[in-house]
């Protein structure tokens, strides 16, 4: 061939490449109301600009990319690589170069320092392909592989389109952030069809591994978007709290006053056992508009989230005594353990609201591992070395006030404001614990005349002035002062060098 020929040759080859799956198949893939794949690159990259790997990659044998692309460009303004599978390119499954692409770019990620964006919707690996790309060390398990040896180094989040079954399930998995698009996106380990056949189940593909049930049920969805746009939009947001390597600081921002008017004095009931909305609290606290909150459906008892306190990115974990009264279950254990993990991993600062009266008892709970649950939040709490600031709103109780960052844990401060009441246990349990047997001795009447009594006597000696005068708090704080203290204290904090703890690994609760 001449020169003229091998460049029209590459441009015949390159459209090929670019015009994706069949006619037909675009057609299907866009009557279920799903962007391509280029839109959605072009939608999530500044200007719909990218440098393209391995694009010419399998246009010979009829599968454009082999169902993968596999590109760098900028979100924001910094390099990001996005892998983004290609439903109607062979359904978007894993051949032998696509695994191969998909690593490759995982490697020139955590190298090149950038984040890692998956735009997942694929029915998984190709069973026809299972003996060249199955074992071995050249394998569909490379990808996984990959993903868990640069966890913490890089930011990974997965945005789930569409189907992600079997194996490939754990793409999605082992991101740092899942978000799925209601109605659209789907995982499971079993297809309902193979349910049906192994177990005699028989079940919908939503309610085997809808979106929905797995942001509000599994947990394994940490956000639930209602379109293929606002999924790509909350990576993209979610994306600015964070730094593109483990060995930079978080950005910072210009600060911005909170949104909510309502003063912190006003949002709080003084009655600790009057139930309030947690988010309220810290929307009066952050930056306007900077809330992300994670895991919203999932466990509301504990709400995570990430915000801008004065121009700065940090993590929130605070307990809402709206659901469920704000004790902790092994739910709500597990979803503040994997953010404060994910915020430690990057640098970001952590808040933590304690309000909590302690962890859920009784025989169902301890049979489903409480206290392994509960094990796995307090050694995220202490393993945790980015600075750390505890705020006791109103109840800080025994082993829920420790999981929460108390004291003993060492954050930078344990703050609390006027109204906080740091005890072994409340009024209730702590009577009922001391007095039982006379208790058990009395007349109703008579008893619950004792009881209140020795409730109020008891309560009194629960406040937050005589902590603070043994230096437990580092200080009793104005709620009306709260986020400018907050504020300061987080820069002087951000001063300091992060240590790292000189081990492989600890033994982490499962």
């Amino acid at each position: 061939m001449s020169g003229i020929e091998n460049v029209k040759e590459l441009q015949r080859r390159v459209e090929i490449a670019l015009a994706g799956g069949s006619d037909k198949a675009k057609e299907k893939h866009k009557a279920q109301g799903k962007m391509l794949v280029r839109e959605r690159l072009e939608r999530i990259f500044d200007k719909g600009e990218y440098l393209e790997d391995g694009l010419l990659v399998g246009a010979s044998r009829g599968m454009p990319g082999d169902a993968v692309v596999t590109a760098i460009g900028k979100i924001d303004g910094r390099e990001v690589a996005v892998i983004a599978n290609d439903m109607t390119v062979k359904a978007g499954t894993w051949g032998y170069h696509t695994f191969r692409k998909i690593v490759r770019m995982q490697e020139i990620a955590v190298a090149s320092k950038m984040p890692i964006i998956y735009l997942v919707d694929s029915a998984g690996a190709r069973i026809d392909s299972q003996f060249d790309c199955y074992l071995g060390r050249i394998a569909w398990g490379n990808i996984f592989y990959t993903q868990v040896q640069i966890s913490g180094v890089v930011p990974q989040i997965c945005v789930l389109f569409g189907p992600s079954p079997a194996g490939s399930a754990y793409v999605p998995a082992l991101c740092d952030l899942i978000i799925m698009v209601d109605k659209q996106a789907t995982a499971y380990l079993g297809s309902p069809r193979l349910a049906e056949m192994a177990i005699g189940e028989k079940v919908t593909e939503e309610q085997m591994g809808g979106a929905r049930m797995h942001c509000a049920v599994s947990g394994l969805g940490d956000y639930l978007a209602q379109t293929e746009e606002e999924g790509l939009q909350a990576a993209v947001d979610y994306l600015r709290f964070f730094p593109s390597h483990n060995s930079d600081m978080p950005p910072l921002r210009e600060a911005r006053s909170p949104a909510s008017t309502r003063k912190l004095s006003e949002i709080v009931p003084p009655d600790q056992n009057r139930p309030f909305d947690v988010k309220e609290l810290v929307e009066s606290l952050v930056d306007a508009d900077s809330l992300f909150e994670v895991k919203a459906l999932f466990a509301k008892e504990m709400f995570t989230g990430l915000a801008y306190l004065g121009g700065r990115p940090v993590g929130i974990v605070a307990n809402n005594s709206k659901n469920k009264g704000g004790v902790l279950f092994n739910d709500s254990a597990d979803k503040a353990t994997r953010f404060i993990w994910a915020c430690n991993a990057f640098n970001v600062p952590l808040l933590f609201l304690q309000d909590i009266s302690g962890y859920m008892i009784g025989s169902a709970v301890e049979k489903a591992g409480i206290i392994r649950h509960g094990a796995k939040l307090l050694h995220a709490v202490c393993e945790a070395k980015v600075p750390r600031i505890s705020v006791m709103i109103r109840k800080g109780y025994g082993g829920g006030y420790l999981a929460m960052s108390g004291g003993p844990t060492q954050p930078d401060a344990q703050l609390a404001l006027p109204g906080a009441m740091p005890a072994l246990m409340g009024p209730e349990a702590a009577i009922n614990a001391i007095h039982f047997n006379e208790i058990q001795a009395m007349e109703p009447e008579a008893r619950e005349r004792f009881i209140s009594e020795k409730r109020q006597e008891y309560a009194k000696d629960i406040n937050a002035f005589d902590p603070a005068d043994q230096f437990s708090f580092e200080a009793v704080v104005d709620p009306d002062a709260l986020r400018d203290d907050l504020i300061r204290r987080f820069n002087i904090y951000s001063r300091r060098a992060i240590p790292r703890i000189d081990r492989r690994n600890g033994i982490y609760p499962v």
